[in-house]
């Protein structure tokens, strides 16, 4: 890897670790929250820059998504296809008018104004004092650029997209520098400007009032002129032009009409939409409310995005890599997952970067908090490893709390969630801590497994092993433990696995109990919905039932069709 690839990584990473505060404090131009979450999808093709620089332009286009995304994209298409250090100057200025470009209504502020700094800097790229030199001027470009845009000078913020590249180009130019030891200072240089004004009000589309669209476009008519057209539906209109096509992405109120007026410079070849969310701009920070600690689990816990947000957790994730990209696991569309997995695609996972984690346990020991970190179990990953050599040689305030799980799938997420929920309450933080200890033992799961190929595929299982097992239509039930994985039996069809999950709740259940059930599915969600969930409801009546989607993670391993329960009694 040159020195050059690794900056952009470098650069991606540091992205990655502070992308929860970008979405937080995402006013401009639509308060969604979804500012963080963007660039980490859009960007991801910069973890693993290809030496040929023309497919990582081409990946970075197909991944580039949202507001944020696809403005980052149209700089870094140009700026990262230099190949050595002394082409960045150059580079800078092509991705500089490309991102101008691109968007219909440029606003100052923003990060283009970013762009701006990095395509004015004099200096000379090969400098090793490149960081020091730059990393002032990007600050002043971001503090500044906050004045120019009145929702974010109201919310009391900076813009979450100019601290984003902000983040990125600090990385970059210290791995550039070929620093040693790397660290992002966001509190530092923006202290007082990380937070929404309590109680302020920001005007949030109602839900279904307004859709974030993104489509493709077969056509030979040039930007400009569609962007005029197009302008009258909706706002935030980003075009990108490449070979492919011309890619739109737009906020708009008629999503039909948009695309019937697309298709009258062409021929529409990709399209998605989706309402717009309220988050911010309901006057209310997504940031955690009450809690005296911040509660931290892996994504390889089954637990949604929303369900985590909605109670104050903070989700660190793995990423998937498939159809030559890499992307976080928590932002994957299920569905597509196994859509290829079902197709016999390739499917892979692979853990944050050591750098990458490191970064994160950095930025919660930065924002001055006490925090718990609910660990995928060490018998599943390294990551609780990479945490406690972190913490031995840095956290000198005992800020970082990490508890080694022995969980994954279903029994981390519903630990994570009743611990997130109790620290809700606002109860002390040892008290926290301890109530997450009693769930290690208290929790138990069972993950109902379809088919072994996929295991096999993962080299958990033999071929023969696979083979004889479903030609014989077994279907393995297993449980996550401290140890590992532990047999629990295995039966020949559907109605037996739902009798052996039944039967296992009514050993440790009573009618009158009210334990918490998180009730997991991989594609199957209608039959685990109706069909799993009514038998549940009709055993334990007095359950409260949650049903989640099964984490990627544990979906990729164990396959398509596989479903899975975990339960907990709180006293």
């Amino acid at each position: 890897m040159t020195s050059l690839d690794l900056a952009l990584v470098t650069g991606y990473e540091c992205l990655a670790a502070w992308a929860d505060l970008l979405d937080r404090i995402n006013v401009f131009p639509v308060a969604d929250g979804d500012t963080g979450a963007n660039l980490r999808i859009s960007l991801a093709p910069l973890k693993a820059p290809d030496s040929e620089r023309r497919l990582l332009v081409d990946r970075l286009s197909r991944t580039a998504t949202g507001n944020s995304g696809n403005i980052a994209v149209a700089f870094l298409r140009a700026f990262a296809a230099a190949t050595d250090p002394a082409e960045l100057a150059a580079a800078a200025e092509q991705g500089r008018r490309q991102a101008w470009q691109a968007v219909a209504r440029p606003q100052p502020g923003t990060m283009l104004s970013v762009f701006d700094t990095v395509a004015g800097f004099s200096g000379s790229w090969q400098d090793g004092e490149i960081y020091d030199r730059l990393s002032r001027l990007l600050q002043r470009s971001v503090v500044d650029g906050a004045a120019l845009i009145p929702a974010i000078r109201q919310a009391g913020v900076v813009d979450a997209g100019a601290l984003g590249m902000y983040i990125f180009f600090d990385g970059f130019c210290q791995s550039l520098a070929g620093r040693e030891r790397i660290e992002v200072d966001v509190r530092g240089p923006f202290a007082g400007r990380l937070d929404i004004n309590p109680g302020i009000f920001l005007p949030a589309a109602e839900p279904g009032e307004q859709f974030c669209v993104d489509a493709v476009l077969a056509t030979n008519s040039p930007p400009a002129e569609m962007s005029e057209a197009l302008n009258e539906l909706g706002d935030s209109l980003v075009l990108l032009d490449d070979a492919a096509g011309v890619k739109i992405h737009v906020h708009t109120a008629e999503p039909q009409q948009l695309r019937h007026r697309l298709a009258g410079f062409g021929e529409v070849i990709g399209w998605s939409d989706e309402p717009i969310r309220a988050s911010a701009g309901t006057g209310q920070p997504i940031a955690r409310t009450g809690q005296t600690i911040r509660v931290v689990s892996d994504a390889a816990g089954s637990l949604s995005r929303e369900l985590a947000e909605k109670h104050g957790i903070t989700l660190l994730d793995s990423y998937l890599v498939y159809d030559g990209q890499s992307r976080p696991e928590s932002l994957c569309d299920p569905g597509e997952i196994y859509r290829l997995l079902r197709a016999g695609h390739r499917v892979t996972t692979a853990q944050a970067s050591v750098f990458e984690r490191r970064l994160r346990f950095q930025r919660f020991c930065q924002e001055g908090e006490r925090t718990l970190y609910l660990c995928v179990g060490s018998a599943f990953t390294g990551n609780y490893d990479v945490a406690a050599d972190w913490k031995h040689g840095h956290d000198r305030d005992n800020r970082l709390e990490i508890l080694d799980t022995g969980a994954a799938s279903g029994r981390l997420g519903l630990i994570a969630l009743l611990t997130g929920r109790l620290a809700e309450s606002g109860l002390e933080a040892a008290a926290v801590i301890e109530f997450a200890r009693q769930r290690l033992t208290s929790c138990q799961e069972l993950v109902f497994i379809d088919q072994l190929k996929y295991l096999v595929a993962g080299g958990r299982v033999s071929r023969a092993g696979g083979f004889f097992g479903d030609l014989l239509q077994l279907k393995p039930i297993i449980s996550p433990t401290a140890g590992g994985v532990r047999r629990e039996g295995v039966v020949r069809h559907r109605r037996g696995q739902i009798g052996f999950a039944l039967e296992r709740l009514q050993q440790r259940f009573s009618v009158d109990d009210r334990p918490t059930i998180l009730l997991q599915y991989s594609d199957n969600r209608t039959w685990v919905s109706e069909t799993v969930a009514g038998q549940l409801a009709d055993r334990l009546p007095r359950a409260e039932l949650i049903l989640v989607p099964l984490s990627l993670t544990s979906g990729v391993h164990m396959g398509p069709g596989t479903w899975s329960v975990a339960w907990d009694l709180v006293d």
